[in-house]
């Protein structure tokens, strides 16, 4: 039974580990308003343009008869 085994400890320079550890200091932005959320397209959505699309067949069978 052959088992491919990797340490659990990551060797690494201490200028990679002093990049990885700092903190960035960031400020977010104020005053900006986000653009609003879009509908999503849902069942009920396809439903209604199935259904607008039967309804002028509807009145020319109508008026046929």
């Amino acid at each position: 039974m052959n088992q491919v085994v990797m340490q659990s400890i990551v060797q690494m320079d201490t200028e990679t580990l002093k990049r990885l550890t700092s903190e960035v200091k960031e400020t977010l932005a104020t005053g900006i308003e986000m653009p609003a959320q879009k509908k999503r397209f849902t069942a009920v959505n396809l439903w209604k343009i199935q259904q607008a699309k039967r309804q002028p067949a509807r009145i020319t069978r109508k008026w046929a008869i």
